[in-house]
C-alpha cells in the first residue's frame, strides 16, 4: 500500500523544489541577455543618429551646390549667408530655383530626421562663422547639425562631437 502511495504523488507534477530549480536557471539567463539586449538597442540607435546625420549634412551640400551652380537666386539668401541654407526647414519647405516661370521650388529633405538620441526634430546648428566648437547657433545660417544628446557612444566618443 505504501509503494502504490509514493508513487501516485511522483506522477502528479513536478515538486516545489524543481520549480524553485528552474526559475532561478531562468533569472540567471535573463540577467545575462538584458545587459547584451540593451547594447544591440544602443547600437541601432547609434547608427540612426549616424544616418540621420549623413542626411542632413548631405542636404545642406546639396542647398550650397545648387547656389554655386545657380539654380538657386543668391537674392532669396540674406547678406553673409555663404551660400547654406538659413535653416533646417528650408531644406524641407523648398526654395525657389532661379529661370524656372513655373515657381516650381527646389526641395532637399522630406522631413527633419528625428534625432533617436532624445526622440526630437531637434539638432544642434552651427553656422559658416561660429567656431567649430561652439555649442551655441549665431542664426546667419546652417553650416553643421550635431546630436543634442547628451552622453557617450559605445566607441566612448560623445554624441554631440558627431
Amino acid at each position: 500500500m505504501r509503494g502504490r502511495l509514493s508513487r501516485s504523488r511522483a506522477q502528479h507534477g513536478y515538486t516545489f523544489v524543481e520549480l524553485l530549480i528552474v526559475t532561478t536557471i531562468l533569472l540567471i539567463l535573463a540577467s545575462a541577455v538584458m545587459p547584451l539586449a540593451q547594447v544591440a538597442s544602443q547600437r541601432q540607435r547609434e547608427a540612426e543618429l549616424r544616418r540621420n546625420l549623413r542626411e542632413l549634412r548631405t542636404a545642406i551640400d546639396a542647398f550650397k551646390d545648387a547656389v554655386e551652380l545657380g539654380r538657386i537666386p543668391t537674392t532669396e539668401l540674406e547678406p553673409g549667408n555663404e551660400g547654406y541654407p538659413p535653416d533646417l526647414e528650408t531644406l524641407v519647405e523648398g526654395i525657389a530655383a532661379a529661370n524656372d516661370a513655373s515657381g516650381r521650388k527646389l526641395r532637399f529633405l522630406r522631413r527633419i530626421p528625428v534625432d533617436p538620441m532624445t526622440g526630437e526634430a531637434e539638432w544642434g546648428l552651427r553656422s559658416y562663422q561660429d567656431s567649430p566648437t561652439s555649442t551655441s547657433w549665431g542664426g546667419q545660417n546652417v553650416f553643421d547639425v550635431y546630436s543634442e544628446a547628451e552622453g557617450t557612444a559605445l566607441d566612448g566618443t560623445e554624441y554631440q562631437s558627431w
